[in-house]
C-alpha cells in the first residue's frame, strides 16, 4: 500500500511487520473450499453494510499457519486477530466485547481467535511474550489493538478509528459472512459446522500441509464422483491458485509483467497474486485488458484463467458478475 495506516490507541508494543508471512507461512490451510478469505462461498450471498447480518464474521479456533490468509484478507478489510489466553479472564472479556461488535459490521471487520496455548508460536510473530492480545492487520500491516477491555463505547470509537483509517488506504468494501450465524441465546457459541467429506477433507489436509497435488486429485476424484459438486469445483480452482503462487517471488513476478505487456504468462501471474492478496477487481481488470488488447491465441488462453479465477471468487460475488458483463464486450 501507497501509505501507512495511522497509529490506534493501544497498550501494546512490539508488534512486527506480517506482510513476510504472506510467502514464509508453511502453507494455507482454509476451512474447506468456501473459507477461502474474499472469494467463493456458496450459498452466501455479498454482505454490506446495507445488507442485514445473517452469519457471523468471528473465526474461532484459528490456527497459526492460517496468518497467512488473515495477512491476504487484511488487504481487503481490517482483520482483528485476538490472541488469546484461555486461562486469563480477560480472554473470555474480550471476545464478548469484540464478537458482537464485529458482526454488527457486516463484515467490514473479521475477528480470528487463536489460542495461544495450543499455538504459541502465534504470539512470537507478533513479537509478544504473553497473550492476551488484540491486534489488527491492515494491509498487512500490524497495529496493535487491545491487550485489556474497554468500556463498549470506547471500544465502538475505536473500530470506528480502524474503521476510518481503512476507508483511508481504499478498502470501504465488506467480506461474506465466515460462519452461520452465532448463537447468542447459548452464550454466543457458533454452530459446529457440519463434517466436510472424506475426499474434501482429505484435500483440505494436503492444503494445511502445502501439497498442492494432492489437494487437486482429491477435488478431482470428488468431481468424477459427483459433478455438480460445486464446493469441489470452488476448492479445485482454489488449489491451483495456491499451487501456483506458492514459490512466487512477487517483485519479479511484477516486474516482469510491467516490461512484457504482451506476455500472457507474465499477465497471468501478476492476476494470481493480485487475487491471492484481496485485489479481486484488479486481477480481474488486468485479463480483461489483454483479452480485449490480443485477438490471437493468447486471448482464449487469458480467458480460460479468468474463468478459473471467476470460480476461485465465486459467481455470486458481484465482482464476478461486473467482470462477465467487460469480458463479454472485450470479446464481441
Amino acid at each position: 500500500m501507497s501509505q501507512q495506516p495511522p497509529a490506534m490507541p493501544s497498550h501494546l508494543r512490539g508488534a512486527v511487520d506480517l506482510s513476510g508471512l504472506q510467502r514464509s507461512s508453511s502453507g494455507a490451510r482454509p476451512a474447506g473450499p468456501a473459507a477461502v478469505p474474499g472469494t467463493a462461498r456458496p450459498g452466501a450471498g455479498p454482505a454490506g453494510r446495507d445488507q442485514p447480518a445473517e452469519g457471523t464474521w468471528v473465526l474461532d479456533g484459528v490456527r497459526q499457519a492460517d496468518l497467512q490468509q488473515l495477512v491476504q484478507l487484511s488487504g481487503r478489510v481490517p482483520v482483528l486477530i485476538h490472541l488469546a489466553a484461555p486461562s486469563d479472564p480477560v480472554s473470555g472479556e474480550l471476545d464478548a466485547l469484540l464478537a458482537p461488535e464485529v458482526d454488527r459490521r457486516g463484515g467490514r471487520l473479521v475477528l480470528a481467535r487463536i489460542d495461544t496455548d495450543a499455538e504459541p508460536q502465534a504470539l512470537q510473530a507478533f513479537g509478544l511474550a504473553a497473550g492476551p492480545a488484540v491486534v489488527a492487520v491492515l494491509g498487512g500491516q500490524p497495529i496493535p489493538v487491545l491487550n485489556q477491555a474497554v468500556p463498549a463505547e470506547q471500544l465502538a470509537q475505536l473500530l470506528d478509528e480502524l474503521l476510518a483509517a481503512a476507508a483511508q488506504n481504499g478498502m470501504t468494501g465488506a467480506v461474506p459472512p465466515l460462519g452461520p450465524p452465532r448463537d447468542r441465546a447459548a452464550g454466543g457459541e457458533a454452530a459446529a459446522p457440519p463434517p466436510l467429506p472424506p475426499l474434501h477433507q482429505e484435500a483440505i489436509e494436503a492444503i494445511d500441509r502445502g501439497d498442492y497435488a494432492a489437494a487437486t486429485d482429491a477435488y478431482r476424484r470428488a468431481l468424477a464422483e459427483n459433478p455438480g459438486d460445486e464446493d469441489a469445483r470452488i476448492g479445485l480452482s482454489q488449489a491451483g491458485l495456491f499451487a501456483r503462487t506458492a514459490t512466487m517471488d512477487a517483485a519479479a513476478v511484477r516486474e516482469r509483467a510491467a516490461g512484457a505487456p504482451d506476455d500472457v504468462q507474465a499477465q497471468l501471474d501478476v492476476a494470481d497474486l493480485d487475487l491471492l492478496g484481496g485485489h479481486v477487481e484488479d486481477a480481474f481488470a488486468r485479463l480483461v485488458r489483454f483479452i480485449a488488447a490480443h485477438p490471437g491465441p493468447e486471448r482464449n488462453t487469458a480467458r480460460e484463467h479468468l474463468v478459473d479465477l471467476y470460480a476461485v471468487v465465486g459467481d455470486q460475488d458481484p465482482r464476478t458478475a461486473a467482470s462477465r458483463k467487460a469480458l463479454a464486450r472485450a470479446l464481441f
